[in-house]
């Protein structure tokens, strides 16, 4: 009974059964033909066909190989050709690149045809990219032009200046192609960040993870030869941070700004120079402040960093006047601050209940021991209205008040010296009154660090032991 079932079966459809048997030939032929053809490429000598691959880079990329280990063939997972130990310079050796490897993907019949090679994609693979400041640009440009596909993975982008580091991004990737085209991911001061740009390059968002810190920044005019304006926006922790830009002619213009946090907040305009020299100017109008926020800073740490000092050149103006019924000390701030070449100088100018607080002073930053010279000087037309401020009681009403004081401070040590001390123009202290001021100072007022004097209660005390 089966066996005349399998006979009509077989007698019914012998044309399909001999078609699926033959099938089955038909793929081992081409499972064969597919594994010899990914197959015989490893026993190709990649050196010597290097003259085509060379060409291909240069004319499709604008690469320069300088120098290789090896060329390896890999069929898997998709078939490429890698170039181990690699050192390559891009666009008229404006950067380098080098390291683990260049990864090509040549199109399938190519990987037997070099005369005419061709491939969809390339990849640097754990690479270290350096290049300076100076063509950051040139850069940028290389690769937001590009029209053939580019990846980088798990590189390191240098970017120095005079031939030190500014700037070190670690575990670099970023791809101008597929479903994370232009998205930069890496690690920056230790952190990981992720940067994602629109296709129109005029949107860019950056996020470092685990820091708080967000920015995007919105392009309202780019033109590669000539100038970039657009829009600011950051948040730093609990703080945030506005502005307008304007970069043309080697110059960083700041507008519109503001920033807002807890201790601090302030409005500016800043203009920055990079080049022949970095140079930054602004006006800042500072809206409220919190003193105490000053006794957080290092000033040993801010000191130690004198390479720094050496390249900052500066020339602002701080402005604060206070609300009308706020209980500041200060109704009015009038600050010019100069650095430059690790010198600093500062005038002062204060005012509090209609008495003027003035004071010039300067200091070079770059000594071991840097030492504070300053001249200040208090003229106010009623001590009781202007003494009454810091909490101190005086009968004595229309009484001028006017103290000059002059001497230096060593920031550090915590040492003061006064020169000369004029109260009323006639009254001038005498040595022994330099001296004792001088002890007063140092064990009340200067007991702490040099931060630390900004504080109410010891100026009063100040101001009441030299009046």
């Amino acid at each position: 009974m089966i066996n005349n079932f399998y006979k009509r079966v077989h007698n019914k459809y012998p044309i399909l059964f001999k078609f699926i048997f033959f099938l089955r030939y038909l793929f081992a032929i081409f499972f064969i033909s597919g594994f010899l053809f990914l197959l015989i490429p490893h026993f190709f000598d990649f050196k010597n066909k290097d003259k085509f691959i060379k060409d291909y880079l240069f004319k499709s990329y604008g690469l320069t190989i300088n120098k290789y280990k090896n060329i390896k063939y890999n069929s898997l997972p998709i078939p490429n050709i890698e170039i181990q130990n690699i050192d390559i310079s891009i666009k008229a050796e404006s950067f380098n690149a080098n390291g683990a490897s260049l990864i090509i993907y040549p199109k399938l019949f190519n990987i037997y045809n070099y005369e005419n090679f061709d491939a969809n994609k390339i990849i640097f693979y754990k690479n270290k990219i350096i290049l300076s400041d100076s063509n950051l640009k040139v850069f940028t440009d290389y690769i937001f032009t590009l029209k053939n596909k580019i990846s980088f993975k798990n590189s390191n982008l240098t970017i120095n200046r005079e031939e030190k580091p500014l700037i070190n991004i670690k575990k670099l990737y970023f791809s101008n192609y597929g479903y994370n085209k232009n998205i930069i991911k890496g690690e920056l001061f230790g952190k990981k960040f992720k940067t994602i740009i629109n296709d129109k390059y005029n949107k860019i968002d950056f996020k470092l993870f685990k820091s708080g810190i967000t920015a995007d920044i919105n392009f309202n005019e780019f033109q590669r030869n000539s100038s970039i304006k657009g829009v600011f926006k950051s948040k730093l922790l609990n703080s945030k941070l506005k502005f307008n830009f304007n970069y043309e002619d080697k110059k960083l213009k700041i507008y519109n700004s503001y920033f807002r946090s807890k201790n601090l907040s302030f409005n500016n305009e800043i203009t920055i120079t990079h080049q022949p020299f970095f140079f930054l100017s602004s006006i800042i109008n500072v809206e409220d402040i919190n003193i105490k926020w000053f006794k957080e800073i290092n000033l040993n740490k801010v000191l130690n960093s004198k390479e720094l000092i050496k390249k900052i050149n500066i020339k602002n103006k701080i402005n604060f006047k206070s609300k009308k019924y706020n209980k500041n000390l200060i109704d009015d701030l009038n600050l010019n601050i100069i650095l430059a070449y690790g010198r600093l100088t500062l005038f002062k100018k204060i005012l509090i209940s209609e008495s003027i607080l003035s004071c010039q002073s300067n200091i070079n930053l770059l000594e071991e021991y840097p030492i504070l010279y300053f001249n200040c000087s208090i003229e106010s037309k009623d001590k009781k209205k202007f003494l009454k401020k810091f909490a101190i009681n005086y009968k004595n009403k229309n009484e001028s008040f006017n103290l000059n004081v002059d001497g230096n401070m060593n920031i550090l040590n915590n040492k003061i010296n006064f020169k000369n001390i004029t109260m009323n123009q006639s009254n001038k202290a005498s040595k022994e009154d330099l001296k004792y001021f001088k002890e007063y100072f140092e064990n009340l007022i200067f007991d702490k660090n040099f931060v630390d004097i900004f504080s109410l209660k010891k100026i009063k005390n100040f101001i009441l032991e030299i009046s």
